[in-house]
């Protein structure tokens, strides 16, 4: 069974092009699935049904409870949920079709309705705090300033930011090319102010923070190296603190923002995956719910017979 597994990553890997944190959760979930699978005796893949799949997930909600001593009694998370089955739905399909297994058992588990877990996006006026530049700047500044503004105006995730090189950047013809999840290239484009922001850091920032050794990334730390994902989400938190808003933000809240505002203003949902690089128009779907419950809250604020 574990060889199986290692198949499997690897197909992962070479075949899919997975993202290596998408391996790594795929490769956790698994091995504790295989784990739970030996304490019951099961010998072979092929022994699985979808009674066991369900049972295992039970299993694994009171298992959260146990790790979790005197705290609140609760199921798993929407979003932990959502990594369990779609890992099992992946491996099994794998399993069908290399034949190993007849039919692919887990096909019939449902996914959460993962929009019970709105995004959050700030409001416009939250933009413009955030967004406002120091009265004084330094070069740390300017490179901060241009991170926000390409995470608001074209929804880059950490990742995407962190791994930003010069020569995706094309400034004269308004347009970033992204690498996604997968090695997935994208073209999104740059609005003037974008553009003005990121060629005032190249010019006035990002000189002061080169060092001899540093790399052809866009933004680099202080110390002239490559962002790790959590030191810039350090630094984003940082400014959200500054521009006094209250809420607990995620790393992903300014690309939420981006779409969210993108489709409020009337974009369409397939141009937003695109723009996002989703390759399912379901990520992409969870936008429409968070728009709505934005305007019934509007409704209810402001409607004399809300």
């Amino acid at each position: 069974m574990e060889h199986l597994l290692d198949e499997f990553l690897l197909y992962l890997r070479h075949e899919r092009g997975a993202s290596e944190r998408t391996q790594v959760t795929y490769s956790t979930v698994l091995h504790r699935l295989l784990n739970w699978a030996q304490d019951r005796r099961i010998k072979s893949w092929q022994e699985f049904t979808l009674s066991d799949l369900t049972e295992y997930l039970n299993d694994e909600k009171a298992r959260q409870v146990e790790d979790r001593p005197g705290g609140p009694l609760h199921d798993l998370s929407v979003s932990t949920l959502y990594l369990e089955i779609a890992a099992m739905k992946a491996f099994f399909k794998f399993c069908e079709a290399e034949k190993i297994i007849p039919l692919n058992i887990a096909e019939n588990l449902s996914l959460p309705r993962r929009w019970k877990e709105l995004p959050k996006a700030l409001d416009s006026n939250q933009i413009d705090r955030l967004l406002t530049k120091p009265v004084k700047m330094a070069p740390k500044d300017y490179c901060d300033q241009a991170v926000l503004e390409l995470a608001y105006s074209c929804g880059l995730r950490l990742s995407e930011l962190c791994g930003l090189r010069l020569e995706q950047l094309h400034l004269e013809d308004s347009f970033v090319t992204v690498i996604g999840k997968g090695s997935k290239e994208r073209v999104v484009p740059l609005g003037k102010i974008a553009v003005e922001i990121l060629e005032e850091y190249l010019k006035l920032g990002r000189p002061a923070l080169v060092k001899p050794k540093s790399p052809g990334n866009v933004f680099l730390t202080t110390r002239g190296s490559k962002f790790a994902p959590v030191t810039l989400w350090l630094r984003i938190k940082n400014r959200v603190r500054a521009a006094g808003i209250p809420e607990s933000i995620t790393p992903h809240c300014l690309r939420h923002s981006f779409a969210t505002h993108l489709l409020e203003h009337g974009a369409d949902l397939r141009v937003i995956q695109e723009l996002l690089g989703h390759a399912s128009i379901s990520t992409t779907e969870v936008y429409t719910h968070v728009a709505s419950a934005r305007l019934r809250q509007v409704h209810q604020r402001f409607h004399p017979r809300s």
